[in-house]
């Protein structure tokens, strides 16, 4: 089996983390029988820098033809005064659109080990797993008209959260599906007592439901969710919800893992996939062997799940992680009593050598 990898390696430590990210694929897929074409290409600042827009057009070809896309992060405060349209976070919006990426997928399971690592108690945190199923190419992130502009004697500013039943629809299956394979329990958050975006949500999430008798729907307000999260986050299996709401509460998920550099995605559609760490550019340690790798590594075992199908390579690569950590291995962002802090290229490398000698 062949297969075409775009790597985007972005900015900050998105470089660094990419570069473990290419180690893991190649140590992985001769296993496996897979051969991959990967192709590295500019995104984000670096690539205005070099080109004067975050994203070219022969890039999101490139992208395009791949059957999966890695994306280290995207962003810094150099690039913060210039106009929206041009900053580098418009690589990753182009990229979800353009590639049809609806479906996000963040896990969040708390792994024995890191429950002293976490600001919550670990008798509230142990044996949380969840999975958060964002929308992605709608929303407010997307709604037009958008806009901010002078109307008389002051500044307007203007966004629009937009949806229609088949996005909500093609979601909510993406999440009951997810579920079979799990709980079978799905909590479907939004802000219906306020918003008809969200009222439409709830009415077409509960149609859906219909389609899945064996899977337990309940409705959440999301200013609840926030709140559940971190007093009870074992009560939730799969969470479904929208854009914007999917971004922040996925971001507050991360404290249950004690830190954002353990937290993968991946952003799925009807073919292909984008896969990133969650951690965004960390730009005050970028360039300095600091940046957690477990992020991008994870994201590469949702690669070879999902858009790979190939199971046994994703448990593997999750394996010597859990492993790894089990060793009393971390990065500087999970520190511990009787744990060795490794840098970026070390981690990286205790990694691959779990990978080399294990099944």
């Amino acid at each position: 089996m062949k297969k075409r990898v775009a790597i985007l390696p972005g900015d900050g430590i998105g470089p660094e983390v990419s570069r473990a990210t290419v180690a893991v694929l190649r140590e992985v897929a001769p296993k496996h029988d897979l051969q991959l074409e990967m192709h590295e290409c500019l995104a984000g600042g670096t690539s205005i820098e070099e080109n004067g827009q975050p994203l070219q057009d022969d890039v999101l070809e490139i992208c395009k033809r791949a059957d999966a896309v890695f994306l280290g992060a995207v962003g810094g405060p150099q690039w913060d005064t210039l106009p929206k349209e041009k900053r580098p976070e418009i690589a990753l919006l182009q990229l979800r659109k353009q590639l049809d990426l609806f479906i996000n997928l963040r896990p969040i399971k708390v792994l024995d080990c890191l429950l002293s690592t976490s600001p919550l108690k670990p008798e509230v945190i142990a044996g949380s797993d969840i999975l958060i199923v964002r929308e992605l190419t709608g929303g407010l992130y997307f709604g037009e008209p958008k806009y901010c502009r002078r109307e008389g004697p002051q500044e307007v500013a203007v966004d629009t959260m937009r949806y229609c039943s088949t996005e909500i629809e093609r979601i909510a299956r993406a999440a009951f599906e997810a579920s079979r394979h799990r709980r079978k329990r799905v909590t479907s958050v939004d802000k219906a007592n306020i918003l008809a975006t969200s009222q439409l949500w709830r009415k077409t999430v509960e149609r859906v439901a219909l389609d899945y008798p064996e899977v337990e729907l309940e409705h959440m307000l999301v200013d609840n969710c926030a709140m559940q999260l971190v007093k009870n986050p074992k009560q939730f299996d799969v969470i479904l919800t929208e854009n914007m709401f999917g971004d922040i509460l996925s971001d507050e998920a991360s404290l249950l893992t004690g830190s954002l550099g353990m937290l993968p995605s991946a952003s799925l559609g009807t073919s292909g996939g984008l896969y990133e760490p969650v951690h965004g550019s960390a730009p005050d340690i970028a360039g300095t062997n600091l940046a957690n790798p477990i992020a991008a590594i994870s994201s590469v075992a949702m690669m070879f799940r999902h858009t790979f199908h190939l199971e046994k390579a994703a448990l593997t690569i999750e394996s010597a992680i859990m492993k790894t950590l089990a060793a009393g291995f971390r990065c500087q962002d999970l520190p511990g009593p009787g744990t060795q802090i490794l840098g970026t290229e070390e981690m990286t490398a205790a990694i691959l050598e779990q990978i080399a000698t294990g099944s």
